[in-house]
C-alpha cells in the first residue's frame, strides 16, 4: 500500500481537491485525481492509496448517493475525518465569451440544484448537461464541447478559462461535506465532539420497523444528525439506512445503541467514529440525564450488585 498517496474525485480543479488541500497532511502526500467516487475508493481497497477524499453530503441537495452506496457495499472502508467546504460557483467560459453567447452549460449533477434559480434568471434558454465533476465540465468547455461550466473559480487557471460570473449560489451558506476514507482500523480516541456513521439494514418489514431502529438511539440519548434511505438492489421496497449519530463508538450510550441495533438488524456496517468538522467539545450541548458514561457505569455496577444480592 502506498502510505503517501491520497486519491480524490477528479480531475484537477474540483471542489474535492480544494477540500483535500485544507488538510495539513495533504502537503506531504501525493494527491491523485480519479475519474469517479468508486474509482477513488477502489484505489484504497486494492492498496494503491492510503486514503481517499470524496463528497458525501451537500447542504442543498442532501446525500451524495454514489458515495453512500459505495460505502454500504463492497469491501468495508472506514471514515477517519470530515471536511466542510463553503460552496460558491463561477461560470467559467473560454476567453472572450459573452453571456448572450452561451447556449450550453454543464456541471456535476449536484451543482444544478444550487444554481437553478440563477440559470432561470440569467440563461433561461441554455441547455444543461451533467458531467462526472465540475472540473470535468471545465475541461470540456476548454475543448469546445460546451459554452460554459459551473465550477470553482480556482479551476479557471487550470483549464485556460475565465470566470465570467462569480459567487453564484441560490442558497446562502451552502456547504459540501467531504470524508477521508481509509481501510478499517481502530478509530481515533474520542475528542468530545465526534460523529459515528453506520449503515443499517432492516430485517422483516412490518409496521414500526424503522421506529424500532430509531428507538435504539433515542432511549440512550443519542442524537441523529442524518438518516437517509438507499435501495439495496434486492427489489422494490428493500432499503438500507445511512445514519450519522452524535458521539463516538467508545461512548457508552453510542456503543450500547450499536449493540442493540446489531441484535435486531440482519446487518450493521460500522463506517467510523471521527471528529466533527468545525465543532469543539465546548460547542456540544450537554447530555441529558442518564446518558453519560458515568451514569451507564453506575447503572451497570448497580445491576452487578443486585445479581449478587447486594443492591
Amino acid at each position: 500500500m502506498s502510505a503517501t498517496r491520497y486519491t480524490y474525485l477528479g480531475p484537477e480543479g474540483t471542489f474535492t481537491e480544494a477540500a483535500l488541500r485544507t488538510l495539513p497532511e495533504a502537503a506531504t502526500r501525493e494527491l491523485v485525481p480519479m475519474v469517479s467516487v468508486p474509482a477513488a475508493l477502489d484505489a484504497v481497497r486494492n492498496g494503491d492509496a492510503a486514503a481517499a477524499l470524496v463528497p458525501i453530503e451537500n447542504s442543498v441537495e442532501g446525500g451524495v448517493t454514489a458515495t453512500l452506496d459505495e460505502l454500504a457495499s463492497g469491501e468495508p472502508l472506514m471514515i477517519y475525518r470530515e471536511v466542510l467546504l463553503p460552496i460558491a460557483f463561477a461560470l467559467l467560459v473560454r476567453p472572450g465569451t459573452k453571456l448572450s453567447e452561451i447556449k450550453t452549460v454543464t456541471g456535476h449533477p449536484v451543482a444544478q440544484p444550487q444554481v437553478r434559480n440563477w440559470l432561470r434568471e440569467n440563461l433561461p434558454d441554455a441547455v444543461w448537461e451533467s458531467v462526472a465533476s465540475n472540473a470535468d465540465g471545465a475541461r470540456l468547455v476548454q475543448e469546445g464541447r460546451f459554452d460554459a461550466a459551473f465550477a470553482g473559480e480556482f479551476a479557471a487557471a487550470t483549464y485556460g478559462l475565465e470566470p465570467l460570473v462569480t459567487e453564484i449560489h441560490d442558497a446562502e451558506n451552502a456547504e459540501t461535506r467531504f470524508v477521508l476514507v481509509g481501510r478499517p482500523a481502530r478509530p481515533a480516541a474520542p475528542t468530545g465532539a465526534d460523529k459515528t456513521s453506520v449503515v443499517l439494514w432492516l430485517g422483516e418489514d412490518h409496521p414500526g420497523a424503522l421506529l424500532e431502529l430509531l428507538q435504539e438511539f433515542a432511549v440512550r440519548g443519542v442524537n441523529l444528525m442524518l438518516i437517509q434511505s438507499r435501495p439495496t438492489g434486492a427489489g422494490i421496497g428493500n432499503y438500507c439506512f445511512a445514519v450519522d449519530a452524535e458521539g463516538h463508538i467508545a461512548d457508552r450510550r453510542v456503543g450500547e445503541a450499536l449493540m442493540g441495533l446489531k441484535r435486531i438488524c440482519p446487518n450493521v456496517r460500522f463506517l467510523g467514529s471521527y471528529p466533527r468538522a468545525g465543532v469543539s467539545p465546548q460547542d456540544v450541548r450537554p447530555l441529558r440525564r442518564g446518558t453519560t458514561d458515568a451514569e451507564f457505569t453506575a447503572a451497570s455496577d448497580w445491576l452487578a450488585r443486585a445479581q449478587d444480592g447486594r443492591a
